[in-house]
């Protein structure tokens, strides 16, 4: 495997990590400010630069590139595989009426499925319900596929996402990216760091992502009642706010977002699904608990690894990056410890993370999570 990173902030020049070199067919993932990915100039100058067919565009919350997170920026890592394969698919939300989990069915269907290791997703994040597109994803999947990935962002101002392959970046796209080849290796984990606190309680009115009642009560009012002066901050605030939510049946939560309000029906849009009869509480985080989250969530990646990774992709929580401020580097620099100081590492902050539970092969929608995909040849 080659890999060849760079960096672009604001105006300045590019910024490359390793020695410029010529590849033979990589696998570009573009990671940019979502402002200047709508800029023509910005995209004609990042295919100069990386004159290569494959190029993959996602608009972020804050780019990660090496150790480093940085706003306002390009962040361009070029993979070539020497021994394995990838294919590129893309579908938009807009041509299926927002139909999530029709997409997520028709995107698996384009994928080849001889020697499929692992599958990719990068979503935009403003009309995708994510749990609903990770149902379709693995409607008909085979159990030993995998699948991680990112929901795009675009910092805190929630305004609208883009995404695409191959043409210049757009609202609506979902991309997917099939890794094949026997030689392959792909590991991956995530883990939050978050606490739940207060009592829990049941949710008992909700449709698909958006959210109701809460112990007969509108969610909303609730919610307020327990972030009492900090309410004046949302929707904002609920960044640093997320629900703790157990589905019935399941033993493991997940966390999730609060996207929209609406104070006029007392309801709260989430990231992902939030089924009636689930358990769900409030959580909150420190800086030390979301540092130690990232660790753990590397140490999980690694410990069944044949192989040292040779290149990392991390998507992180936008909730995450809100909290820990100034220290964000931190949580990359966990990982960094953990995998090793060499493997090169791209990535994103999103609005939402895909990943197994740790130990399951089944996809889940997260928030508030460090999510790690490791891969080498």
């Amino acid at each position: 495997m080659k890999i060849i990173q760079a960096s672009k902030i604001g105006n300045q020049n590019w910024k490359y990590f390793q020695e410029k070199t010529e590849l033979k067919n990589p696998l570009v993932l573009v990671f940019g400010n979502r402002i200047l990915l709508e800029n023509e100039e910005v995209i004609k100058n990042i295919r100069q630069e990386f004159p290569y067919e494959h190029i993959v565009f996602g608009s972020t919350a804050g780019e990660i590139l090496c150790c480093n997170v940085n706003d306002n920026s390009i962040s361009v890592t070029a993979i070539e595989l020497e021994k394995s394969s990838f294919v590129v698919e893309r579908e938009n939300v807009l041509d299926y009426d927002k139909n999530a989990k029709k997409l997520g069915e028709a995107l698996y269907n384009k994928i080849p499925k001889e020697n499929l290791k692992h599958l990719f997703v990068l979503s935009e994040g403003s009309f995708v319900n994510g749990s609903s597109l990770i149902n379709g994803l693995e409607n008909e999947i085979d159990s030993a596929v995998s699948i991680t990935g990112g929901i795009c962002g675009d910092d805190a101002r929630f305004e609208k996402t883009l995404a695409s392959y191959k043409e210049n970046p757009k609202e609506g796209e979902v991309i997917l990216i099939g890794f094949y080849g026997e030689t392959l290796e792909v590991s991956f984990a995530s883990f939050g760091g978050w606490i739940p606190f207060g009592p829990e309680r049941v949710i008992t009115k909700s449709e698909a992502n958006i959210l109701y009642e809460i112990d007969g009560q509108p969610a909303l009012d609730l919610y307020k009642k327990y972030l009492g002066d900090k309410a004046q901050e949302l929707p904002q605030a609920s960044l640093l706010y997320p629900l703790n939510v157990t589905p019935e049946g399941k033993e493991e939560p997940v966390v999730r977002t609060i996207l929209k309000i609406n104070d006029e029906n007392h309801s709260m849009t989430l990231a992902g699904d939030v089924p009636m009869n689930s358990k769900v509480q409030l959580m909150m985080a420190s800086v030390d608990g979301i540092a130690e989250g990232a660790q753990i969530a590397a140490e999980y990646a690694m410990k069944n690894r044949k192989n040292a990774p040779e290149v990392a992709i991390l998507v992180s929580c936008i909730g995450r990056k809100l909290v820990m401020n100034q220290r964000v580097e931190e949580e990359i620099e966990e990982v960094r410890e953990c995998i090793g100081e060499k493997v090169p590492m791209t990535g994103f902050y999103s609005y939402g993370e895909m990943a197994p539970f740790n130990g399951s092969t089944s996809c889940e929608l997260h928030n508030q999570t460090m999510t790690l995909t490791l891969i080498s040849e």
